[in-house]
């Protein structure tokens, strides 16, 4: 697929004629759910405990079930869901914190109960995202506990002026799903000038500028009683910007579709033999 060229819209529905749900974990203000709603898939739930997050994400998406406690979710009436995303907390992975890494006790440790919830919805896809310290504080430890669920993994750093952006925020991305048959979400490589394959159609269309004042502004114009300053630079600094999540969307949407196909003409196949 070429830069630039866009994914035909019928390919953003799952098996059946069906989008992909999504369950997001450590929502923030809604990075990732906003590019996986762009990418065709549909919001379930959302766990976040900050309380300006949470207002957030009460504007925009109201009629999501939310929850604010990772550590006594999901509940008994959960809906499963085939995608579980989210990026849980940095400050022991970051090069800016003490470098406690993925402990029992520290902020990062909640990646346990991320694990524990993997465990017991079994999606078929899981995004997890954090800094890009995490490929030598935590990523092995990551991996270990994917496959320990039954998960295969693939991972990159994608950075926001690949997007256009004039800052870099280098995030690492991790993509996994069960560890059989083919599903791989076939991370592009990059071209010679350091720009990743990107196929959002609109991107090169507005400047870099006008792109970050529409997200900004949205969020903004978004909130019941805004707290403070402090919040919104909080919220912004621990977001994900949307077009990327947007684009890593795009392609678990692709992969499932492509696997769904493959199933199915697996299946013609047989009943054909059998006849």
């Amino acid at each position: 697929m070429s830069q630039g060229e866009a994914l035909p819209v019928a390919s953003v529905y799952a098996s059946a004629g069906m989008p992909l749900t999504f369950g997001s974990l450590f929502a923030g203000i809604g990075g990732i759910d906003l590019g996986f709603e762009r990418a065709g898939m549909v919001c379930k739930w959302q766990v976040e405990i900050d309380p300006y997050a949470q207002k957030v994400l009460a504007k925009h998406w109201p009629n999501v079930r939310r929850h604010d406690d990772i550590r006594t979710w999901p509940q008994p009436d959960t809906e499963r869901v085939d995608v579980i995303c989210g990026g849980f907390p940095c400050q022991d992975i970051s090069y800016a914190g003490k470098g406690a890494g993925i402990h029992e006790g520290t902020r990062s440790g909640l990646w346990s109960e991320y694990v524990r919830i993997i465990c017991d919805i079994k999606p078929r896809f899981i995004v997890v995202e954090n800094v890009a310290a995490l490929l030598v504080r935590g990523l092995d430890r990551v991996l270990r506990d994917l496959a320990t669920c039954g998960y295969d993994a693939e991972w990159a750093v994608l950075s926001a002026c690949q997007w256009g952006y004039p800052h870099a925020r280098e995030r690492l991305f991790c993509v996994a799903y069960p560890d059989c048959g083919d599903v791989r979400t076939s991370w592009p490589a990059k071209d010679q000038t350091g720009t990743a394959d990107v196929f959002v159609s609109r991107i090169g269309e507005i400047t870099p500028m006008e792109s970050r004042r529409a997200i900004i502004a949205d969020v903004d114009s978004a909130v019941y009683g805004v707290p403070g300053v402090v919040d919104r630079i909080r919220g912004y600094g621990n977001a994900v910007v949307p077009d990327i999540a947007e684009w890593i969307g795009r392609r678990i949407v692709a992969a499932a579709n492509d696997a769904d196909y493959g199933a199915t003409a697996q299946s013609n196949q047989t009943t054909e033999v059998k006849a």
